[in-house]
């Protein structure tokens, strides 16, 4: 079910609505195949994984590269795709992913939703550094292992997103014993003790 306080909170045009919904079908013609989302979680879809990725689009200014890691379902690399269809038409958007079954479907589901995409099959640590103005990932890894990725595919002046749950605090003092970086949370719409950790200035202690 759609929460409409949610959803104009978000600024989603009918447009991109459509794309969504469009997403939404795909998402569970393809989840008994290969389990993107847990069953449990299918019944709240919209607002655990959709309107949670919509958010994190909302974070920064579209940059002209954006790049997502460990893409899996689409969460929230599609999403933002399919968000800049209409809002930055102009933007790259790499999905990294090695699960093959899963790039298969990342692939099918921007062509069926009409998402503009670069899907790179492959391992995150071993995929060109990307030079992304935007870098994210969602349930993916510890904030440290993350960090690392952040510093491989950023551009130098690029933001890394990752949304994060109740214990991010405890994940940012860990991270600073090998990192340092600024971090601005931003409180999460969908879960009321999680936040999107917006990071920059990444570099190894």
């Amino acid at each position: 079910m759609i929460d409409s306080e949610l959803w104009k909170a978000l600024n989603v045009s009918r447009e991109t609505m459509g794309r969504l919904e469009l997403f939404e079908g795909v998402i569970r013609k393809w989840n008994p195949k290969i389990n993107l989302v847990s069953r449990s979680s299918l019944e709240h879809l919209w607002t655990r994984h959709i309107a949670d990725s919509v958010q994190i689009f909302r974070c920064t200014p579209a940059p002209s590269r954006w790049a997502d890691i460990g893409s899996g379902g689409g969460f929230p690399g599609l999403i933002v795709a399919l968000m800049a269809a209409e809002e930055a038409p102009d933007m790259e958007v790499t999905l990294i992913e090695s699960d093959q079954r899963k790039s298969a479907f990342l692939r099918s589901a921007a062509r069926e939703c009409g998402a503009a995409v670069r899907v790179v099959s492959d391992r995150i640590e071993k995929v060109n550094p990307q030079g992304a103005g935007v870098l994210s990932a969602r349930a993916l890894a510890d904030l440290s292992d993350l960090l690392e990725f952040s510093q491989r595919h950023l551009a130098e002046d690029g933001v890394a997103l990752f949304p994060k749950g109740q214990n991010w605090k405890k994940e940012v003092d860990n991270a600073r014993q090998r990192w340092r970086f600024e971090v601005e949370p931003v409180k999460s719409l969908t879960e009321p003790e999680a936040v999107i950790l917006k990071i920059w200035g990444v570099e190894r202690v």
